[in-house]
């Protein structure tokens, strides 16, 4: 299911802010036109998943870790609860404990109270499928343009993908309906 990809992002309009990890973190300042509370007007609603990959820091290389049909929703609220669930291309039932294990790394599921800082939304997380994440704060760089949102998380250690090594993904949304 991970296959290592040596091409720029299937989203043509993030290719800037995908590459360069060093000047990455700058350039993701400039990646919404909406800000605050525009911003969170415009998120309120139901979004449906229509890609996934992540970018490995250490070699620039990209992984289509939800594979080709990634499906999901990420449901915003207007009194700021968010709840994700994004899963991969082509899951099956589990018959083994293997088989359970494996389906984890094509799932990422979590509950919270978000709040808007500038271009970015902020889940403070109060469930979710990988319980490190409990309690934290997760921080997304997103633009909204019509229909479609574009969303770029921070550097960081991924329970499901990357060996343990520095990641971030780079994933789009589109109004569902």
């Amino acid at each position: 299911m991970n296959i290592v990809q040596e091409k720029s992002p299937k989203s043509a309009e993030m290719k800037s802010v995908a590459t360069g990890a060093a000047a990455s973190d700058e350039k993701n300042k400039h990646l919404s036109e909406l800000v605050g509370e525009d911003l969170k007007k415009a998120l309120i609603g139901t979004w449906q998943l229509v890609s996934y990959q992540v970018e490995l820091q250490e070699t620039g290389e990209f992984i289509d870790a939800m594979g080709e049909t990634p499906r999901g929703r990420v449901i915003f609220t207007p009194d700021n609860w968010v709840a994700f669930n994004l899963e991969g291309s082509n899951r099956t039932p589990a018959e083994t404990v293997d088989d359970h294990l494996a389906l984890l790394n094509t799932l990422v599921a979590y509950i919270g109270r978000y709040r808007i800082e500038g271009n970015q939304w902020v889940t403070t997380v109060e469930t979710a499928w990988a319980p490190q994440w409990v309690g934290t704060e997760q921080r997304r760089t997103v633009k909204v343009d019509g229909e479609f949102a574009s969303v770029i998380t921070p550097w960081r250690k991924m329970p499901n993908w990357g060996g343990g090594k520095m990641s971030r993904s780079i994933i789009r949304f589109r109004r569902a309906h």
